[in-house]
């Protein structure tokens, strides 16, 4: 478990292994970000002209690594680029995002001093974050590279005296952002939906949070004919888990509903091969749901806030449902399955018209839903898509506050005619192939309770990393979402959303 903490010590003082120093890129040309004055005085205030010497620019997650020869109790200095867009106030995001890759460039490194900005409490926590983000390793099926495992202790250097608390929410944020890493990450092999809800179990204990899990016999009887359709073509059979924070002083709810499709082969409308390796994060939504209320446990807002995660295992089979099978939604409405590889629709729409039932002032979905989201959007950026303009704009903002990157997409009127069943209330596709993330989220918007206001987030892309990583992001899960849904839970309870 990796400790971290902060620390006043003068720099070249500290008992580390490495210290990281901030590069900024200016007009000028390279120049040392604040907090780096230390090290800089212990190189005779050349350091910047040695780092430059040596192809330091200052670009966004550019890495130079420097020996002291004895300069500094550390042996190594690295030098981390803040981007173009940094100066005297850098942004919290490219401390982030900085401080996550010269951590992650020091892996099996033991302790780790962070000479970074630090001068506030924002900057401390921005710092934190980014360095525990950026410290994230998945090992557990590896036999070896286990010496490239993460930093034992990390230590942000600051003069502020305010940071414990900023820390202390790094910390817990991150604590659940790698809980999401790790459950994406996971072979479907070892998590079915089943096994999924006993972490979600194991998670409410630790927290403290009030459970409820409907097996495939509460399903059938209570009627929610989404996730048993989906469901039932593997031999792992689906669940639907109600997670609940519950806050002595609040008077608003807010609902998160996640996709929980712990693998997704399209069922009889089956994927490409090529579209199939990756569907093990087909239940980032749910994940980021499940980190999202264990941040919140920890961090306590005024604000109840209920979880639904919607399981299930999208299989081929011969008790598998059909492309023109008819499924009654919770609530009684009923869809036409068109195509069966358009299952997490169905399953949100069950958890949306349950979540109703807890008359929320707020419900915000997330899911990996559409392939869609990737072409218009590309993979690092979630769309955002609600029932009311204001929300969506306040949501897009709080994502941009966690640090996660959004755009806000509109909802045409004209788009539900394509849905038109000849047999049922609605089909799960439109005849259409032009615009299929927002005929996913008018799929949706009919699931909607009453007056309720509902925001939809898109993560298909940015919840799995498939490149090489970058910034605090690694290759694999992403923990997409999770930090969105902690900034929206504390934004209710603030009575700004």
């Amino acid at each position: 478990m990796t400790t971290i903490d902060l620390a006043s010590t003068s720099s070249p003082a500290i008992d580390v292994d490495a210290i990281v120093v901030g590069v900024l890129s200016t007009d000028s040309g390279a120049a040392l970000a604040p907090g780096a004055e230390d090290v800089d005085r212990a190189y005779d205030g050349r350091l910047i002209e040695i780092l430059s010497a040596m192809g330091a620019r200052g670009k966004a997650g550019e890495v130079t690594k420097l020996p002291t020869l004895t300069r500094l109790t550390a042996p190594v200095v690295v030098a981390v680029g803040l981007g173009e867009t940094a100066g005297a106030a850098t942004d919290a995001e490219s401390l982030r995002r900085a401080a996550g890759a010269a951590v992650r460039s020091l892996a099996g490194t033991a302790r780790v001093g962070l000479a970074l900005p630090a001068g506030t409490a924002d900057e401390i926590g921005a710092v934190a974050t980014g360095a525990l983000l950026g410290n994230y390793s998945f090992l557990k099926y590896r036999t070896g590279d286990q010496d490239k495992g993460p930093v034992n202790e990390l230590t942000v250097l600051t003069q502020a005296t305010d940071g414990a608390d900023a820390l202390e929410r790094a910390r817990v944020l991150t604590e659940s952002v790698q809980l999401v890493r790790d459950l994406v990450n996971t072979p479907p092999s070892d998590l079915n939906p089943e096994d999924f809800a006993g972490v979600a179990s194991q998670v409410a204990t630790d927290a403290g949070l009030d459970i409820e899990v409907l097996d495939e016999k509460a399903l059938v009887e209570g009627g929610y004919g989404g996730i048993v359709g989906v469901g039932q073509g593997s031999v792992n059979p689906p669940r639907l888990v109600r997670l609940a924070y519950r806050h002595p002083e609040a008077d608003k709810t807010v609902a998160f509903v996640g996709k929980g499709i712990t693998f997704d082969s399209g069922g009889l409308s089956l994927k490409p091969a090529e579209g199939m390796d990756w569907m093990k994060s087909d239940m980032g939504g749910a994940a980021a749901v499940l980190g999202a209320l264990k941040a919140v446990a920890g961090l306590a807002p005024k604000v109840n806030v209920v979880g639904y995660l919607a399981m299930a295992e999208n299989m081929p089979s011969g008790t598998a449902q059909r492309p023109s099978d008819v499924l009654t939604i919770y609530g009684g409405k009923t869809v036409e399955v068109l195509n069966t590889d358009a299952e997490g629709r169905l399953v949100l729409a069950d958890a949306l018209v349950r979540a109703g039932e807890d008359d929320p002032d707020l419900i915000v979905d997330v899911a990996t839903l559409t392939g869609a989201q990737l072409v218009a959007l590309g993979t690092r950026t979630a769309g955002v898509m609600a029932n009311d303009d204001d929300v969506r704009e306040k949501v897009v903002a709080a994502a941009e506050r966690a640090g996660e990157p959004s755009w806000g997409m509109p909802l045409p009127g004209e788009l539900r005619k394509g849905l038109d069943s000849a047999v049922a209330d609605i089909a799960n596709i439109s005849g259409e192939r032009w615009g299929g993330m927002l005929v996913a989220g008018v799929f949706l918007r009919e699931f909607i309770p009453g007056e309720a206001r509902w925001a939809h987030i898109d993560i298909a892309g940015p919840s799995f990393h498939k490149g090489e990583p970058y910034g605090y992001t690694p290759k694999g899960g992403t923990g997409a979402a999770t930090r969105t849904l902690v900034q929206i839970a504390e934004d209710v309870a603030a009575g700004t959303l």
